[in-house]
């Protein structure tokens, strides 16, 4: 997953170290099974004889590509795993962004689409319906591997965090854990959340990007047009589990406001916050209880972040 994980436990937890090692150990296994950059990966074994015929997967890894699924209609196919050919062909995969000519976009669309993953929930076997479908759970790899982690510390209260954007806050403790929101262009926060068995993830383009024609194109690909998805900055989804607010900041970036109101009045669950492109933009809050959010634009001082997200 190309990123470092901790997990942070309030002081004095009993086996603390053990069960720490425990949710590492559980990440590391999930690393082998998911990642596309290993050949011998089961989601590698998946993309590369998928079309051929139908592959029995691991049971867990068959629920996630069913969550998957869901979240992709949830999202009008905002969010979906099958996009990867498409970050191949804008140069993303290899952190090389390039515009791809009609006809390589065109290639890449063709087998884009969570329908053309056939699920079988009888056999938990996976077929792809198109030669050139794949999955890839990189906008959702961290948060599932986080919830996964959590599982492993048999119900201590703890704070995980996956990389700089994915963070999942379990278990009763007597204060909210208080993560920072960095802001995607400046040097400072643009905010602090604070959780408490929650997980919060988010999305943005300040890390693969690159300027075309005067326009700035970063790695987050709009499945439904094939381009990067654009006038968003940074979006942030709160979510009761990891995996689900990893998917939906994915989504929410693509979707912009419209979408993700509309979205988030079906799910008083979930929340976002949206900071758009513009220069002078403020952080639109959706569905956040206000005694959580404390708008912040302080410089950024390592000793006195506690967490950031970015």
């Amino acid at each position: 997953m190309a990123t470092q994980f901790e997990v942070v436990v309030p002081w004095g937890t009993p086996r603390a170290a053990e069960s720490a090692e425990a949710a590492f150990a559980r990440i590391a296994g999930l690393e082998a099974q998911l990642s596309v950059y290993r050949d011998t990966s089961e989601v590698s074994r998946l993309n590369r004889i998928g079309f051929q015929m139908p592959v029995p997967v691991e049971a867990r890894l068959f629920a996630l590509l069913q969550q998957c699924s869901s979240i992709s209609k949830a999202t009008a196919g905002a969010f979906d795993i099958t996009s990867g050919p498409l970050t191949k062909a804008w140069g993303f995969y290899r952190r090389q962004g390039r515009v791809p000519t009609v006809e390589e976009l065109e290639e890449a669309r063709s087998g884009v689409g969570m329908e053309k993953v056939q699920l079988d929930a009888a056999t938990n076997r996976v077929r792809l319906l198109h030669p050139t479908t794949e999955v890839n759970f990189g906008s959702i790899g961290k948060g599932y591997a986080l919830d996964e982690a959590s599982r492993m510390l048999n119900e201590t209260p703890a704070l995980l965090h996956g990389g700089t954007s994915s963070i999942l806050a379990t278990g009763r403790v007597a204060e909210p854990w208080v993560v920072g929101i960095r802001h995607p262009s400046r040097p400072c926060r643009l905010g602090q959340l604070l959780l408490s068995d929650r997980a919060m993830a988010s999305s943005g383009a300040t890390h693969q990007r690159f300027v075309y024609n005067g326009v700035t194109l970063g790695h987050v690909i709009d499945p439904r047009t094939g381009w990067p998805a654009r006038g968003v900055a940074l979006a942030v989804a709160v979510a009761p589990t990891a995996a689900e607010a990893d998917a939906l900041s994915t989504a929410f970036y693509v979707l912009g406001e419209p979408g993700t109101r509309e979205f988030c009045d079906r799910r008083p669950d979930i929340g976002a916050i949206l900071l758009d492109d513009a220069d002078d933009a403020k952080p639109l809050l959706i569905n956040i209880a206000p005694d959580t959010w404390t708008a912040d634009d302080t410089e950024l001082i390592e000793a006195g972040t506690p967490w950031i997200c970015e």
